[in-house]
């Protein structure tokens, strides 16, 4: 099955955090507090994605109040932070949903993304992802974490599932009254 036919099936989509939704540095700040940056690209891409009806969640094997704060701005629905065991997380995801691994996306990046990426329906990986991972990887963005790859692949999915349309025409809805 090619990556646009798994992406049709596609009813919940989990993220990796660094390197994924960031570009994979950690700042530390002067109290020792971390920084992470997140692009607004990514989190408009998985806004649409909530337009569109689908499910969001994150597995990161780090906890980070940064990502809880992220997490609860983009309304994404689960959040399972320091999950050494990021399998154990994704089964209880796809027994929550009453899901198959078939209809379940996962964005990786690294070697710890492998055992759910060759265990779900749409496997991806963004540009910058180690060889490992991008080869593993039913689909590769061509733009790095932390730098839109994100919502390049959101984009890819809704698109596939002829939803980005529906999506666009919801953003743009207004726009033509004030043009005129």
């Amino acid at each position: 099955m090619d990556s646009k036919a798994r992406a049709k099936n596609v009813e919940l989509l989990i993220f990796d955090v660094d390197g994924v939704l960031t570009g994979g540095q950690l700042f530390f700040g002067p109290d020792g507090e971390m920084l992470k940056a997140f692009h607004v690209h990514d989190g408009l891409g998985i806004a649409a994605a909530h337009k569109a009806g689908l499910k969001t969640a994150i597995i990161t094997a780090r906890e980070s109040e940064m990502v809880r704060k992220r997490v609860a701005e983009l309304k994404i629905s689960d959040l399972c932070q320091g999950a050494a065991n990021k399998l154990a997380a994704f089964d209880g995801l796809k027994e929550k949903y009453n899901l198959t691994a078939n209809q379940i996306a996962y964005v990786g990046d690294d070697l710890n993304d492998l055992p759910l990426l060759t265990r779900v329906g749409l496997a991806c990986a963004v540009g910058n992802a180690v060889p490992e991972v991008r080869a593993a990887a039913h689909y590769v963005a061509s733009r790095e974490g932390g730098r839109g790859g994100v919502r390049e692949i959101i984009e890819f999915i809704l698109k596939a599932q002829e939803k980005w349309e529906t999506v666009v025409a919801a953003y743009t809805k207004g726009v033509k009254e004030v043009r005129q």
